[in-house]
């Protein structure tokens, strides 16, 4: 081809070119030919590195209004520890709002900053002594048998003032012990020489209230002239401010007290109680009240300033040795002495047995410091816990077989 011809060929081409590439699909997928290999094609590496970039990727749509809300579990409810029962046996466990002698707490804690008071209550004859003032409102009770075919009373009057007490009678060789283990003062008619010799030389001569003390009242009622003295406690009680001795009583230990009773024990809603020919005494559980109602020589026994039926939260019978003390004489008649005084020995231990919310629990009283109150124990040496509330103290002596029955 000659020259001239090739030139114009040539640009003729340069002409058709362009209008071709202008009329391709833009939309055509078939993909590039692949690069090829060889002189003058791309590196391989260059290519993975290319390959191995990652592709870009929508950023996530954040929530809006209209998303729908996950629905709200409901609040479970939280499982509370129930309270273990109450149980008082340390001074911190008393506090200064709950009373010693009987758990309870008091409507006004400043009646448990006085001196309790031991009181000597008549029991004997019935028709002259029955019903007696006071015994309703004692915190505890003591009743022991006397020389004499009779049982009488040692009543503690604390968190209660009751406004009349009485028959008030002789003291005995309990009431040396008794005023000790409470810090109490001592309320009484008089004693025999040798039990007077020994009160006098007590560590309660201080607070000892005899009958020439304020507070002191015949009744002057038609019956024997020693059955007619009683006493006005709050009398006695500023008697005690005047010398210094109503102040707080220092206890050296403390009787356990519980909410709940004791596991075990042995239902009884009967007890009797046989002082031979001395007195003959029956407490009756009332489930309804939780209470159990006394009963002496088969007659119900009520309390002369209430007019209410006695009765307790717990009934604890100590067995005691009783030994007669042949140098103090009690009773005598034509300079010869017809009955020696009794001795019932309540320190060590000794056997007992409680009653508390209709059921009887076997145990042991301890006592081995004269300031310390009788504490209860079980077999394994475990505390028996009395019920909260005021407690009658039955004595009775060990030598008796089967002074006990229950039902």
């Amino acid at each position: 081809m000659h020259n001239a011809s090739l030139r114009s060929f040539l640009l003729l081409l340069l002409l058709i070119l362009p209008l071709a590439a202008c009329g391709q699909d833009r939309s055509d997928p078939t993909p590039p030919p692949p690069t090829p290999t060889g002189a003058g094609a791309e590196p391989e590496g260059a290519q993975m590195e290319a390959s191995a970039t990652p592709a870009p990727t929508n950023s996530p749509v954040p929530a809006t209004a209209t998303t729908q809300a996950t629905e709200t579990p409901l609040p479970t409810a939280t499982a509370t520890a129930t309270p273990a029962p109450l149980f008082l046996q340390s001074a911190e466990d008393f506090g200064d709002e709950r009373n010693p002698l009987t758990g309870e707490v008091v409507d006004d804690p400043s009646v448990l900053q006085r001196r309790p008071i031991a009181v000597k209550i008549s029991n004997a004859p019935p028709s002259y002594v029955r019903p007696q003032s006071g015994l309703s409102q004692a915190d505890l009770v003591f009743e022991h048998e006397t020389e004499g075919p009779i049982t009488r009373f040692t009543a503690i009057i604390y968190s209660q003032t009751p406004p009349d007490m009485g028959p008030i009678r002789s003291g005995r060789l309990i009431d040396l012990e008794i005023p000790v283990m409470f810090d109490a003062a001592f309320a009484y008619s008089g004693s025999s020489i040798g039990v007077s010799q020994k009160l006098q030389a007590s560590s309660f001569v201080n607070r000892i209230l005899r009958t020439n003390a304020p507070g002191y009242y015949r009744t002057g009622e038609d019956k024997p002239f020693e059955h007619t003295l009683y006493g006005d406690p709050s009398l006695w009680r500023q008697e005690l401010e005047n010398r210094g001795e109503n102040h707080p009583p220092e206890f050296s230990n403390y009787m356990a007290f519980s909410e709940e009773p004791p596991a075990g024990g042995e239902p009884v809603s009967h007890i009797n109680i046989n002082h031979r020919d001395r007195a003959i005494i029956d407490w009756y559980y009332d489930e309804e009240v939780g209470r159990y109602w006394r009963s002496s020589d088969g007659e119900e026994h009520y309390d002369e300033n209430t007019g209410e039926r006695l009765s307790t939260d717990n009934v604890v019978v100590v067995f005691a040795q009783h030994v007669t003390n042949y140098n103090i004489c009690e009773h005598v008649v034509d300079g010869t002495c017809q009955a020696y005084s009794v001795e019932v020995q309540i320190w060590g231990e000794g056997p007992a047995l409680i009653f508390r919310d209709g059921r009887q629990y076997e145990g042991t009283w301890r006592r081995e410091q004269p300031e310390h109150m009788l504490t209860f124990y079980d077999a394994d040496g475990n505390p028996l816990p009395l019920k909260i509330g005021n407690t009658w103290f039955q004595m009775v002596p060990i030598r008796y077989q089967d002074p006990v029955t229950v039902e």
